[in-house]
C-alpha cells in the first residue's frame, strides 16, 4: 500500500469530531496529523497526538500534510479552499462547497493550475437508507420510474444556538444549504442533471430570518418528476424515499445510523457500524402480469461513509475518478443559488 495521506481540519466542532476524525484515524490509507483550533484546545482530549495549530495559515505551512479538510461555517468554504488549493493541498469540502457556480469552477480552475483535487464531502451517497433505495431502483423492479420524493425533515421550531446560522446578513445560509445538497446530490446521484426544475422556500418558524422550508420539483427523460423537500417543522416523519414506477411503487424512512453511532463514540471499524435495526426496512410493491400485487420487506444494505474515504484516497493515489465529480458539484450549486 501507498503511504498514508497526511491530513488536516480546519476544525474540530460537531462534523470534525463525528465526520472525520473517526475514519481518519482508523483507517490505514490516512493520517490524521493537525486541527486548526483558534481558541479552545479540545481535540487532544480523544486525540493526544494530533498537533492543534491556532490558525488556518499555520496548518497550511505544514509541508507534511497533503489534504486539508474544510469544514468550517458555509460562507468560508471558498476561501480557504482556494488557500489549501494554492499552499499545494488537497481539499475534501463540506456541502455547500461555494456560494455560486463561478466559485466552483474557479475551485477546480485553481486545482488543476496547482496539480490537486477538489473533493466534494456528500456522505450521504452512503447511507443505509439512500443505498437500499438506490438498490432497488437499479434492479427493475419498479419497471419504469415515473415519480420519485426525497425528503429530508426534522422538528426544529427553536432557533440554532449559533447566531451566524439564523441571519439573513450571512450569505450560503438557511435550509436550502443545510439539507438541501443532500437532496440534490442524492438526485444528482441517481438521475443526472434535471432537463428543468422548480424551486420554492419560506420562512415558518417565528422569529427566523433564513428559509427553513425548501421544495424542488425537477424533471428528466420519459416523463419522470423527482420532488425534493426538507422542512423543520415536521413533527410526525414521513416516509423520506419514495419510488413509483410502472409495475411497482418502494417506501422507506429516514433510519440511517450513523451519524447518532459516531455522536456516541462508535467506530466505523465497529460490526454494528452502520447496521439499520430490524424492523426498518423498505417496503416493495410490485404488480404482477395477471394485476395482483405481492408486498416485500427488503433490509437495507450497510452503510458506510468509509467508502467516501476509500475514493478520496484511491483518487490521490491511484489518479481515480471520484464519484462527485466537478459537473455533479456545478449541478448542484446550480439549482442551490436559482
Amino acid at each position: 500500500m501507498s503511504a498514508p495521506i497526511v491530513t488536516g481540519l480546519l476544525a474540530y466542532g460537531m462534523s470534525g469530531r463525528v465526520f472525520h476524525a473517526p475514519f481518519l484515524s482508523t483507517n490505514p490509507q490516512f493520517k490524521l496529523k493537525a486541527v486548526v483550533e483558534r481558541n479552545q484546545k479540545k481535540m487532544a482530549a480523544h486525540y493526544p497526538d494530533i498537533v492543534s495549530y491556532g490558525s488556518v495559515e499555520e496548518i497550511l505551512a505544514d509541508s507534511e500534510i497533503e489534504l486539508i479538510i474544510v469544514n468550517t461555517p458555509n460562507f468560508t468554504h471558498f476561501d480557504f479552499a482556494k488557500q489549501a488549493l494554492n499552499a499545494g493541498k488537497h481539499v475534501l469540502i463540506e456541502k455547500p462547497a461555494a456560494g455560486n457556480v463561478a466559485e466552483i469552477k474557479e475551485l477546480f480552475d485553481v486545482a488543476r493550475a496547482n496539480n490537486r483535487h477538489v473533493f466534494g464531502y456528500q456522505n450521504r451517497r452512503w447511507d443505509s437508507d439512500f443505498l437500499s433505495l438506490k438498490e432497488v431502483i437499479e434492479s427493475g423492479r419498479l419497471g419504469r420510474l415515473t415519480e420519485v420524493s426525497l425528503r429530508y425533515d426534522r422538528y426544529k421550531p427553536a432557533l440554532n444556538p449559533k447566531p451566524f446560522k439564523e441571519t439573513k446578513e450571512t450569505p450560503i445560509n438557511g435550509i436550502v444549504y443545510e439539507l438541501g445538497p443532500h437532496l440534490l446530490d442524492q438526485a444528482i446521484h441517481l438521475f443526472g442533471k434535471p432537463l428543468t426544475f422548480d424551486k420554492f422556500i419560506t420562512i415558518q418558524r417565528d422569529l427566523s430570518e433564513v428559509p427553513d422550508y425548501v421544495n424542488y420539483r425537477l424533471t428528466y427523460p420519459a416523463g419522470l418528476v423527482v420532488y425534493l423537500t426538507s422542512g423543520l417543522l415536521i413533527a410526525d416523519q414521513l416516509p423520506a424515499f419514495v419510488a413509483h414506477g410502472t409495475i411497482g411503487s418502494y417506501s422507506k424512512y429516514r433510519c440511517d445510523v450513523q451519524e447518532a453511532q459516531l455522536d456516541k463514540g462508535m467506530l466505523p471499524t465497529d460490526d454494528a457500524y452502520g447496521v439499520e435495526p430490524i424492523g426498518m426496512e423498505g417496503k416493495l410493491v410490485t404488480v404482477g402480469a395477471d394485476g395482483e400485487k405481492a408486498i416485500e420487506f427488503v433490509p437495507a444494505i450497510k452503510g458506510d461513509y468509509t467508502n467516501l474515504f476509500y475514493a478520496v484516497y484511491h483518487t490521490i493515489r491511484e489518479n481515480a475518478l471520484y464519484p462527485i465529480t466537478e459537473e455533479h458539484m456545478a449541478w448542484q450549486m446550480e439549482l442551490l443559488e436559482a
